[in-house]
């Protein structure tokens, strides 16, 4: 039996830098990772080369090209990390990039989604951000904000929370894969 597929939705944030922590710990756990990375992600923070020879398969970019294999159906999603834009978009309807593309459709599947954000005190004391994680919340995707998931940090204190990250609270309002027996 094959392994369940996990797609990884990277937005461009800090934790963004040390992805490849999520993608072990969900290959630990028996999934096959596919990572699919926003713009900002490649520009920033993405090492492509080195999460395609983590991942074992090529990081998709952009929608797929005349030739280009699709991505195969996805068990679960993570959205690692989310930021304040693409959370907003996404809770808004707006697809104009092909990670939201995809959220939006894997969200009307009914595919099981977890979103771990990444924002600051300040972003998240916006009222259209805290709408948004309610409208996606009662979309029926699982948002890791606040105790026992992601707690925001002071501006331009990022840099100081990466190792503190919650990782494993993604994989684990996913639940397992099934592999372990």
């Amino acid at each position: 039996m094959s392994a369940p597929v996990l797609y990884l939705m990277i937005c461009g944030a800090g934790p963004a830098d040390h992805i490849d922590r999520m993608v072990k710990l969900a290959q630990a756990d028996g999934w096959d990772v596919w990572c699919v990375a926003t713009p900002a992600a490649v520009e920033h923070f993405l090492d492509l080369e080195a999460l395609e020879a983590l991942s074992g398969h090529p990081v998709r970019t952009g929608h797929q090209r005349a030739g280009q294999p699709a991505l195969p159906e996805a068990t679960a999603v993570i959205v690692a990390p989310a930021t304040y834009n693409t959370i907003n978009k996404w809770a808004a309807g707006i697809a104009d990039t092909y990670v939201l593309t995809q959220l939006a459709e894997l969200t009307g599947l009914g595919v099981p989604i977890a979103v771990l954000p990444f924002v600051n005190t300040a972003l998240a004391n916006n009222r259209p951000f805290r709408r948004s994680v309610e409208e996606l919340r009662e979309a029926g995707v699982t948002v890791l904000f606040g105790e026992g998931g992601f707690v925001p940090h002071p501006p331009r204190t990022g840099g100081q929370v990466m190792d503190a990250y919650p990782w494993g609270a993604a994989l684990s309002a996913v639940g397992t894969s099934g592999t372990d027996g």
